[in-house]
């Protein structure tokens, strides 16, 4: 069982506060994870409007089931991970979106230090319009990931993009860390090749 950290037992005092009445308690709730629900729901849809809307009904979800929430059970931010994750593969059924590619049939990497979303990126030396490279960098990078399908997705930008560690991962998809290693490594290599096919066409 896990062992409650001084963050976690201010989360938890606030919390309460919130299940009080206390409207800038949820106020604090929303202000601190508003940028993680709104990136991990961009990332995943690659639309803003779409992001926006859906971050809405996170906060709307979680706000009616905040008094399950249970501190002794996980991290407040891996609970609501899991149920953004949740509200997200609902979006994806309901979209009937078609982004499975051949990776799902693909054999699980053996290599645990497969590169990150970091590495696929070309280091290349700065020049005056980099700023513009690293916005093209960014969507070519987006893209490249709504061509992932979705479990290998969600892997990707909740270890890549969300700094999350395997065991957070593990209990926000409830699957084995073994598998979350496996989506991670899969993902990253799909999205190389993916990435590795833009520059080429680019260049």
């Amino acid at each position: 069982m896990p062992v409650p950290t001084e963050e976690s037992q201010l989360t938890a005092a606030v919390i309460k506060r919130c299940l009080g009445g206390d409207a800038s308690a949820w106020e604090e709730i929303v202000r601190s994870h508003n940028r993680r629900i709104y990136n991990i729901c961009y990332r995943f849809t690659g639309s803003q409007d779409d992001a926006e809307d859906l971050t809405q009904e996170v906060f709307i979800r979680i706000y009616k089931t905040l008094k399950s929430y249970d501190l002794e059970r996980g991290a407040f931010t891996t609970w609501i991970t899991t149920m953004t994750r949740n509200l997200l593969v609902d979006h994806f059924r309901k979209s009937k979106q078609d982004r499975v590619t051949d990776s799902m049939d693909a054999a699980p990497s053996a290599d645990e230090d497969a590169p990150t979303l970091g590495e696929h990126i070309p280091d290349e030396k700065p020049t005056p319009d980099a700023a513009v490279q690293t916005q093209e960098t960014q969507k070519m990078v987006q893209q490249a990931l709504q061509k992932l399908s979705p479990e290998l997705r969600e892997a990707v930008i909740l270890r890549d993009l969300q700094d999350m560690d395997y065991r957070e991962i593990a209990d926000a998809l409830k699957v084995p860390e073994g598998t979350v290693k496996s989506r991670i490594n899969r993902g990253r290599t799909e999205l190389a090749r993916l990435l590795s096919r833009t520059y080429r066409q680019v260049n």
